[in-house]
């Protein structure tokens, strides 16, 4: 990737996480094992940082206190886009910040609406990224694949597009 301004390389990571409704956050546990869980990214604001709705009941509250270094991957498998980004968890209380982010996907979850001392949000202020973008249709890949078994080479998919963004 060329250099390029942190506003570009937001803009970046917006556009390939955009519509990839769910992610795996994963951090780290009390016994040092790496735990994910799914999630929905409510937001990735103008600085690139990722916004998540949790409760303080759950263990991801507990997990990011004393290891606040966590992954978020996202997958969008029917058109070959995948995402991984790096950063810090922050455990946000802000009562105001919760109520304007608020929806009705958020309601299903927490039935007691966005008062509820156990609704909280999640930052994670992002690092850095990496992505896998493949240019090859779903077709294509799958007689690739079928093709490299009957074989016994390797599929010829374009990889397609690989980089990274430092945020």
């Amino acid at each position: 990737m060329s250099a390029s301004t942190h506003s570009d390389q937001v803009a970046e990571l917006r556009s390939k996480i955009k519509s990839i409704r769910f992610a795996m956050f994963t951090t780290v546990n009390e016994q040092g094992r790496l735990v994910s869980r799914p999630m929905t990214n409510q937001e990735t604001d103008s600085d690139g940082n990722l916004w998540f709705y949790t409760s303080t009941d759950t263990e991801l509250w507990e997990d990011i206190v004393a290891r606040p270094e966590v992954n978020v991957s996202f997958a969008e498998p029917d058109n070959h886009v995948y995402v991984s980004v790096s950063g810090r968890a922050e455990r946000i209380v802000d009562r105001a910040k919760i109520k304007s982010m608020w929806n009705g996907a958020v309601q299903a979850w927490y039935p007691h609406g966005p008062d509820d001392p156990h609704v909280v949000l999640v930052r994670v202020v992002s690092s850095s990224a990496e992505y896998w973008d493949s240019n090859a249709g779903k077709v294509v890949s799958l007689f690739e694949m079928a093709k490299a078994v009957l074989t016994g080479t390797t599929p010829e998919v374009d990889p397609g597009e690989h980089g990274r963004i430092n945020l």
